[in-house]
């Protein structure tokens, strides 16, 4: 997934917190193995190399997670979309000098992107890209995913404080080893070392979305290595988004939907979402909170 994952457990049995966190791990590697974009044999490389030739019988769990992330697609109104894979091969960001890819290639690829294309056939347990060189990822959601997978399993045995930590989303149950709710804090994105804000976790997930990790300059303009769906272009105007939600695949494709949305549209939408609350920081640092977000401002 590209990601380091932290396992936490609280429990009065050693014993039995280590057979927990052995089995968090064998889980994240399993969904990985599954769901990679980089390994051939995974079903999402399969369901990729024969776009546009022919559908596939997959697996429940994954015509389930391709189900829900098209209802978000839908939801978002396209702002999250697994099928922008071929607008990202046509940025190379490692360059130490950034060019835009020419237009006529940005509208080429837009062809091959939107979720709209992904055909799901319920009786058959099908999936089908329906045109060629379309290219899926579960990059924006399978963190999260895989994040609700271990916690379900954790309660499944029998655990009742937990998190997990998937490079800075996080999701927890519980309290932590002092009885206190488990508190996430909301970095500052020029000095990720300092915390902005605490938020309290109660049975709830939280996932960022940014480019304090991954941006360039061009023309005097920051731009985000994510890119819009609808218009083919890198992101700007927002170095972070972070959505709390009960489920962290939910949080994980809001943040960047929210993302793409730009401010004042991303707060719209949050606001109309139950038990859902974000925190955006724009790329002139002022911070905008969704309604009925409870904070701890960091000292």
């Amino acid at each position: 997934m590209g990601s380091s994952f932290e396992f936490g457990i609280v429990d009065a049995d050693p014993d039995r917190a280590r057979q927990l966190l052995e089995l968090g791990i064998v889980e994240t590697q399993r969904i990985e193995d599954t769901l990679t974009e980089f390994k051939p044999d995974s079903i999402t490389s399969q369901i990729n190399a024969n776009a546009g030739i022919k559908e596939l019988v997959v697996s429940k769990e994954v015509y389930d997670l391709l189900n829900r992330s098209l209802n978000i697609s839908k939801l978002t109104n396209g702002y999250f979309d697994i099928t922008v894979g071929p607008l990202k091969r046509l940025y190379k960001f490692k360059n130490d000098v950034f060019s835009f890819p020419p237009k006529k290639d940005i509208k080429s690829a837009l062809q091959k992107v939107g979720y709209q294309k992904i055909q799901l056939e319920t009786n058959k347990q099908t999936a089908f890209l329906e045109t060629s060189d379309m290219y899926i990822s579960f990059a924006a959601i399978g963190k999260g995913y895989a994040a609700d997978a271990v916690r379900n399993l954790w309660k499944e045995h029998g655990a009742h404080n937990g998190y997990i930590n998937a490079s800075g989303d996080l999701t927890a149950f519980g309290t932590n080893e002092k009885g206190d709710l488990w508190k996430i804090g909301i970095a500052d994105p020029d000095h990720t070392q300092n915390m902005l804000f605490y938020v309290p976790l109660d049975r709830a997930s939280v996932a960022t979305s940014g480019d304090y990790e991954q941006h360039f300059m061009y023309k005097g303009k920051r731009y985000s290595h994510n890119i819009n769906p609808k218009t083919g272009m890198p992101l700007s105007g927002i170095k972070s988004v972070s959505v709390f939600s009960p489920s962290a695949e939910l949080s994980d494709a809001l943040a960047t939907a929210v993302y793409t949305m730009g401010v004042e549209k991303g707060l719209s939408f949050l606001n109309q979402l139950p038990k859902t609350h974000g925190i955006i920081i724009d790329d002139q640092n002022n911070v905008y909170f969704s309604k009925k977000l409870q904070y701890e401002a960091a000292s």
